[in-house]
């Protein structure tokens, strides 16, 4: 059985800015290989924020046709709904480790989903919660 791997929006999005050239190659080949060992993970959540953000915030935004084609490829990645439990958890997570709220948010759907690694451009990288997940920053060192 493959580690199951989470992965913030942040990378999804590089995947679609073809402005930010080297993370875009760099999101790019470890979404295909996520996709190949089917240990990507996902939550609602992060859904929603490549779709806001590759729309809107990029500097070549995507057509929506093309941005819901995303959001419906990669529904295959969310393990579960986010419930109220997890939001509970994320506030938990916020208030013992001092992350905001919207990357407790990310780490609980991670946990939640036993993951072993969650990619994240934004959290500190190394850094590992509740004795089993791993952040993980795929531009360090490339």
């Amino acid at each position: 059985m493959n580690d199951k791997i989470f992965v913030d929006s942040n990378i999804l999005i590089y995947a679609y800015d073809i402005m930010s050239e080297w993370k875009h190659q760099t999101a790019k080949d470890l979404l295909q290989a996520l996709w190949k060992t089917r240990s990507g993970v996902l939550s609602v959540q992060v859904l929603q924020e490549v779709f806001v953000n590759v729309t809107r915030k990029i500097p070549k935004p995507l057509p929506i046709p093309k941005a819901r084609e995303i959001v419906e490829d990669y529904r295959l990645w969310v393990s579960a709904p986010t419930g109220i439990g997890t939001i509970i958890h994320a506030i938990d997570i916020q208030a013992n480790l001092g992350f905001s709220f919207w990357d407790s948010l990310i780490i609980a759907s991670a946990l939640e989903a036993n993951c072993q690694q969650l990619y994240s451009e934004d959290m500190q990288h190394g850094q590992v919660i509740a004795g089993r997940l791993q952040i993980l920053n795929p531009f360090v060192n490339v």
